[in-house]
């Protein structure tokens, strides 16, 4: 059980760990200190509520339809593929550093309407959530729940982590190297689990 879980918290760490608007999101409320912890919790629990769909709602589907399952197999490492060639490409092309956006301080409510856009009205979330990590978790008939687990884990502790560690994470990322070390391992992440789709394993 326990390598299943490793291995949802790893599917689910490498995707959520791509830089993008969300990220960005929490990455400056942490540095302003801002409803850091509504920001963290709101997407972390997003983030949960999909994985969960996506597990549970894949595993139907694949009974309905057998031929979905390899289907989206070869489909997602062909993705991860592509996802880790971009990473690469970014980690050595990326010239600058994601930097918080200036502004004043947001009401509670803005805050929240912000943070619920950026996570729900992505089209990427539900191609890693719903088809991606739901499509993965196939592979482990009778420990799905082991390998949710881990998915929600890496969620929530991602989440938090870049909240509440920001202020501390500032001086390291405010170097565009960082970011492309970071690109760097998300590439080799994506292409280890793509082989592990197509390796049937």
């Amino acid at each position: 059980m326990l390598d299943v879980y490793l291995t949802g918290l790893s599917v689910s760490g490498g995707l959520i760990l791509a830089i993008g608007a969300q990220n960005a999101f929490v990455l400056r409320q942490g540095l302003r200190g801002e409803h850091v912890a509504l920001v963290c919790a709101t997407c972390a629990a997003s983030d949960a509520l999909l994985i969960l769909v996506g597990i549970a709602s894949f595993r139907s589907m694949v009974v309905l339809a057998p031929w979905l399952r390899p289907m989206m197999r070869y489909a997602g490492a062909a993705f991860l593929i592509w996802y880790g060639a971009r990473s690469l490409r970014s980690a050595f092309a990326a010239t600058t550093a994601l930097q918080p956006a200036p502004g004043s301080a947001a009401g509670l409510r803005r805050t929240l309407a912000t943070c619920l856009a950026l996570t729900w009205l992505n089209p990427h979330v539900y191609l890693d959530t719903l088809l991606l990590i739901g499509s993965i978790s196939t592979r482990f008939p009778g420990r799905e729940a082991a390998f949710a687990a881990g998915a929600v884990t890496a969620s929530v502790a991602f989440f938090f982590s870049l909240g509440y560690g920001a202020a501390i994470l500032r001086p390291l990322f405010a170097k565009p190297a960082a970011w492309r070390v970071l690109e760097g391992v998300i590439a080799l992440t994506m292409w280890a689990i793509a082989a592990q789709l197509l390796s049937g394993r």
